[in-house]
């Protein structure tokens, strides 16, 4: 039986996000999505994945700007996959891999009558548009990934390990928040307060009891254990590959830690037709 995270239902980040649950597996598995925009004949919509952890309130901002910059017949779908927030959890940590978080964007397809769609996948995300991409290419109308290669950063990895560690069972509001604003800043270094404070919010939530909780599920980051700032993991090459039918758009941030400069130089080489930022 999925494990079931209490949400508060003031969450700030979600306002504006409505969702409807769709169930995908076992009757008590459902995965929330929210749709901007009306989906329909003619029209074809984005499909935005998050990262690891993280959960529909990335793309808030995209849905705002995308509706004044896409055409009016562009809906655009968020989705938490299962374990991130309003999404349950899966039953077994085991079962969280891109493969299977590929195999839920295929049903979250068939439920909402999709038969292509645009798909945005930031970091894991986009791991899992590769695998979709490997599975179901006639999906694909198109690909945008994002800090997201057929290879993690195992120094990433660690890193992203650490500071969630580091949150875990911090508590007292005033001191909590400093502390999500100064992690996030290392990332965003020119950003401004308010900015900060958006960005630190939308992957854990303060209690009543003044404790740090997450929008995710605690199994994630027991997951990332094994990890060591000195491995190096295999490239899944092949399920980059299997994006080569459909149009792609790749971007690295500068400051990424999920990414390396090689293994983005050598996705450049092999999809020289694919735009590159």
């Amino acid at each position: 039986m999925p494990k079931a995270r209490a949400i508060p239902a003031d969450h700030k980040p979600f306002a504006g996000l409505p969702v409807q649950m769709v169930t995908v597996g076992d009757s008590s598995e459902q995965i929330a999505v929210h749709v901007a925009g009306r989906l329909g004949p003619g029209h074809l919509p984005v499909i935005c994945v998050p990262g690891y952890n993280r959960n529909m309130a990335d793309y808030a901002d995209f849905v705002r700007l995308g509706g004044q910059l896409l055409p009016d017949t562009t809906p655009i779908v968020l989705v938490d996959p299962k374990g991130r927030g309003r999404s349950s959890d899966r039953p077994k940590a085991e079962d969280y891999t891109s493969i299977r978080d590929a195999a839920d964007l295929v049903e979250i397809t068939r439920a909402l009558a999709i038969e292509r769609a645009i798909f945005v996948g930031q970091g894991y995300g986009g791991q899992v548009l590769m695998a979709l991409g490997a599975d179901r290419p006639s999906l694909l109308a198109g690909t945008i990934l994002i800090d997201a290669g057929p290879v993690s950063d195992s120094r990433g990895l660690v890193r992203l390990r650490t500071t969630l560690n580091e949150l875990t069972g911090v508590r007292g509001e005033a001191s909590l928040r400093p502390m999500l604003r100064r992690m996030t800043a290392a990332d965003y270094p020119e950003a401004p307060e308010p900015v900060l404070e958006t960005l630190a919010v939308r992957t854990h939530f303060v209690d009543k009891r003044g404790r740090l909780q997450p929008l995710f599920d605690p199994a994630l980051i027991r997951l990332l254990e094994p990890f060591g700032l000195d491995d190096v993991l295999v490239a899944q090459w092949q399920l980059f590959d299997a994006l080569g039918p459909a149009p792609l758009m790749m971007m690295r941030t500068q400051l990424t830690h999920q990414l390396r400069r090689e293994t983005f130089e050598e996705m450049m080489r092999r999809r020289r037709d694919a735009e590159a930022f």
